[in-house]
């Protein structure tokens, strides 16, 4: 039976290769819907290849250009953020793949749970900005949430027919990122085109440079709680340079079970879309014999305090994960206009986590009300 899926953020790394997958399963997927933000012309070319029922740009200004650019195809064309949220909710639609990056990918994923979607969850701020809202509502709602990130789909796949046993530690990995050996002082330097040159992984920037500064990680940690039930403190996060063990996990009797694979995204996105299932792929193989070896190492907070922050978001708890994420989408583009340094990124959360108003019980009203006092907050910071 052909599963139909909605993609949003089609253009960005994990839609595109999203829709690699489908190209390699044409006799079990079908391209419902997609949506982009501003790559128009790559979203018209995706458009005229798998001929969706539904296009969404989320800049509105770009509408007419591409309705103009579908005029003789029989696809329906929309703009904005309410038509992207309305867009996940039609009953042909079996899975939502969320990869929008951001925040602005809250509010899709919450329409398709309460649409009873099966989400393939690759957007981690909707978990690290909401985590208990999120959880709530899949339960509500019976909509499954399997996980696209590498490291969280390799730790669902270790616990896989583990279910009555108790985790006693979730091994979360990190590359480390390209400033790994690089001292403190070396860091007061480092520019955006360095951030952006990861060694493993082909991202698009805003997560490459969460890479860098370990955002991601401190955003995987919380995520991992949420998906996996599992408390902070039982998750730890290994740098391992090589990215050939995506994570795992430790259970009561002291057996670790892990996922092995080469630095792609291929697999995870394929395994979150055809679960329980395991189909032939002619993706990218780890080669261990190549390798010869595997290290993984303690993460660094001095010189990496972005992943103790997170930690700090997440034992303050209500509304601080929110905090967190908004305040690190404004100093990631800043430190990509050149407008701060790379460890002010993290002088400038901590600042903004300090001053913003703290709610212990939100709701999804209170979230955005945060989003966007802390964008306030921290854009004033920047510019002081």
């Amino acid at each position: 039976m052909i599963k139909r899926i909605a993609i949003l953020g089609s253009t960005g790394s994990i839609g595109t290769q999203t829709l690699d997958v489908v190209r390699a399963n044409p006799d079990r997927f079908e391209v419902y819907a997609i949506s982009g933000n501003h790559n128009v012309d790559l979203l018209i070319a995706q458009a005229r290849e798998f001929s969706p029922e539904v296009v969404c740009i989320a800049d509105e200004t770009k509408y007419d250009y591409i309705k103009t650019a579908l005029a003789d195809m029989p696809i329906k064309v929309w703009a904005g953020a309410d038509a992207i949220a309305q867009m996940v909710t039609f009953d042909s639609i079996d899975i939502v793949v969320a990869a929008m990056v951001g925040y602005a990918g809250l509010r899709p994923t919450i329409e398709a749970i309460q649409s009873g979607k099966t989400i393939a969850l690759a957007n981690k701020e909707t978990l690290v900005v909401a985590g208990e809202l999120i959880n709530a509502l899949a339960q509500q709602y019976h909509a499954p949430i399997l996980p696209v990130d590498s490291e969280h789909s390799a730790i669902f796949q270790s616990l896989v027919g583990e279910d009555r046993n108790e985790i006693e530690k979730i091994l979360l990995t990190a590359s480390g990122g390209p400033f790994r050996s690089f001292t403190l002082e070396q860091m007061r330097t480092v520019t955006a085109a360095q951030a952006l040159q990861h060694p493993n992984w082909d991202m698009g920037a805003k997560i490459t440079i969460d890479s860098a500064s370990m955002m991601n990680k401190g955003f995987e940690v919380i995520e991992a709680k949420w998906l996996f039930g599992v408390p902070a403190e039982k998750i730890q996060v290994l740098i391992h340079p090589q990215s050939i063990v995506h994570s795992g996990v430790q259970f009561r009797d002291g057996a670790i079970k892990a996922q092995l694979g080469a630095p792609d995204m291929h697999l995870p996105i394929q395994y979150a879309l055809t679960f329980p299932e395991r189909v032939v792929s002619d993706f990218p193989r780890a080669d261990l014999f190549a390798l010869q070896s595997l290290t993984f190492e303690q993460p660094d907070l001095a010189r990496f305090p972005n992943l103790q922050l997170a930690y700090d978001a997440i034992a303050k708890g209500g509304n601080m994960p929110c905090v967190l994420n908004a305040a690190n989408e404004v100093v990631n583009l800043a430190f990509r206009e050149g407008r701060c340094g790379f460890l002010q990124m993290s002088e400038l959360i901590a600042k903004t986590m300090d001053k913003v108003t703290f709610i212990s019980k939100p709701t999804y009203e209170d979230y955005v009300a945060t989003d966007q006092e802390t964008r306030a907050i921290t854009t004033k910071l920047c510019t002081i």
